[in-house]
């Protein structure tokens, strides 16, 4: 607990978001509610351990490409070989300095997110292509106007395919955690997309009594 407390620490200090948990049930609750840009691992864990996390997080299609380091005691090479073949992104043995895994974390940001920035020139879902830096949106080859609710919803969905966002979810990521308006504004914002897009629209599918997704159907960035 003192670990995961100081490094949650260090990162806060050093002008980064972090959230810690003592045991993977807390980890994968929060989950559900924001993905984050990197996950800080262990191995020894109660409840399950470290390398079956990382499968789980390897073999669901919203965290696959989620970066990941674990922190761990182990420091023989047969368990590094273990967590690294099981897609772990890099290795950091305890006891370990707060800058060095500083450095490692930035390092690590830097090759995921760089490479992540310059394939979002485009997004693309079968008939549906968007350029969110020049505001661009095609369906079926012609061009779509949107406002810019209609529009943030529709990369949203975009840079996520495949993962279900509750209306709550969508709420708070394009209107802000400071909009009072009920959940029915999602509503009224997605029936609207769907019918600018035409066609295109069917690949955001509705999953009833919780929210929206976009359909893997040639998904992709």
């Amino acid at each position: 607990d003192s670990i995961r407390d100081l490094v949650v620490y260090t990162l806060e200090s050093q002008g980064m978001q972090a959230h810690g948990f003592s045991r993977p049930s807390e980890f994968w609750e929060a989950l559900r509610e924001e993905c984050p840009d990197l996950v800080l691992l262990d191995i020894m864990l109660p409840e399950e351990d470290g390398l079956s996390v990382l499968k789980r997080l390897r073999t669901d299609a919203a965290t696959t490409g989620l970066p990941v380091i674990l922190l761990t005691a182990k420091s023989t090479e047969y368990d590094k070989v273990l967590g690294l073949d099981g897609g772990a992104d890099d290795y950091v043995s305890k006891p370990f300095g707060m800058m060095e895994l500083l450095s490692r974390i930035r390092a690590l940001l830097r090759r995921t997110q760089e490479p992540a920035q310059r394939r979002e020139r485009e997004l693309c879902c079968g008939r549906l292509r968007v350029i969110p830096d020049k505001h661009i949106v095609e369906a079926d080859g012609q061009s779509v106007s949107l406002t810019q609710k209609e529009f943030e919803l529709l990369c949203l969905l975009l840079r996520a395919p495949g993962t279900v966002f509750s209306r709550e979810q969508l709420l708070s990521r394009v209107w802000g955690y400071e909009f009072t308006g009920e959940t029915r504004t999602v509503d009224v914002h997605i029936r609207t997309l769907r019918q600018k897009l035409g066609g295109a629209g069917d690949c955001i599918e509705t999953v009833r009594g919780y929210g929206y997704k976009l359909g893997n159907q040639d998904a992709g960035i």
